[in-house]
């Protein structure tokens, strides 16, 4: 009776641990997962109490932000230097749909403007920066290069990125504009406008950011969920990405900005001038002075020849 006792122990807490293994967020690491009486799985974002939909992509102003939320646990990190600007992660306000916040500020009471992907579009200034509308980007340009172990077919590289982009990153092909392939460079567009996304599609942002992190070895899926591009059974092995925004409205840089650059170009431009006019006069002045040698040294040998 007692031995019986102790296998349904044994089953019990095998069963109690594989289920806490099996309670976890496929789409988000940066979540906490705890099953109910009920045997439901609940994630909630770490740093908050947001509860997340596994089921589909986090959004990307939440990711940033559980990504900058100190934990005591070695499965996150927070950065020690967040950046704040057009590149590199930082602290955002987000709406409570998971949309960026039009203004953002960092503790100091320094603010600026972002687009829907969280990219700033304005100087920076104080907190009486209006930012107005938060600006779409409806177009998002990615650039990869893999390595040139071997080169694919344009059609079969194409189809293995869009496969990827519906299945991993839930992204539906309407929103696939292309993909262009020039071995070892590919090119993906997609676009987005907000009359034609719902409110269950997934954002070209928050693909674009998953797919990031997937190529730069910090994915956001959970560890058992790796990032695998095969073409025809052959992997595509992709070395680096950059990722271009395209927003509805153009960028709002003061002039200040601008007439500050026009103004280094115009600097560089005319030091080349000048550089080149100098080197002009120089090989002239060379010239003309190794001519009156000649002429000089032509008359004294026609006097000589005269004398004699």
């Amino acid at each position: 009776m007692e031995s019986q006792l102790e296998v349904w122990l044994i089953l019990a807490l095998v069963a109690a641990s594989w289920g806490q293994e099996s309670c976890d967020c496929a789409t988000n690491r940066w979540t906490q997962c705890e099953e109910d009486e009920s045997g439901s799985c609940t994630c909630t974002l770490v740093g908050s109490d947001r509860r997340v939909d596994c089921s589909t992509l986090t959004s990307k102003c939440f990711l940033m932000k559980a990504e900058m939320t100190p934990s005591k646990s070695k499965r996150f990190h927070s950065p020690s230097t967040p950046l704040v600007g057009n590149e590199g992660l930082y602290n955002p306000d987000c709406e409570d749909s998971g949309g960026f916040k039009a203004r953002q500020c960092d503790p100091s009471g320094t603010c600026w403007c972002v687009d829907s992907a969280g990219v700033r579009r304005t100087e920076k200034g104080d907190r009486s920066l209006s930012c107005g509308e938060l600006t779409r980007t409806s177009c998002i340009y990615v650039e990869l290069k893999h390595r040139i172990a071997r080169a694919f077919e344009d059609g079969e590289v194409a189809n293995a990125l869009e496969r990827l982009l519906q299945n991993r990153y839930k992204l539906r092909p309407e929103y696939i504009a292309g993909v262009k392939y020039d071995a070892p460079f590919i090119q993906i567009r997609l676009d987005q406008d907000d009359s034609e996304k719902s409110d269950s599609d997934v954002d070209i942002a928050d693909v674009a950011y998953y797919f990031e992190k997937d190529i730069k070895n910090d994915s956001v899926f959970h560890a058992n969920n790796k990032l695998n591009v095969s073409v025809n059974g052959k992997a595509l092995d992709i070395e680096n990405i950059q990722i271009y925004y395209i927003d509805k409205t153009p960028p709002q840089f003061s002039a200040r900005r601008m007439i500050s650059g026009i103004t280094v170009v115009v600097t560089v431009v005319t030091l080349i001038i000048i550089f080149g006019v100098t080197v002009l006069v120089i090989l002239k002045w060379r010239r003309v002075r190794n001519y009156k040698r000649f002429q000089i040294r032509n008359g004294s040998s026609q006097k000589s020849n005269l004398t004699l």
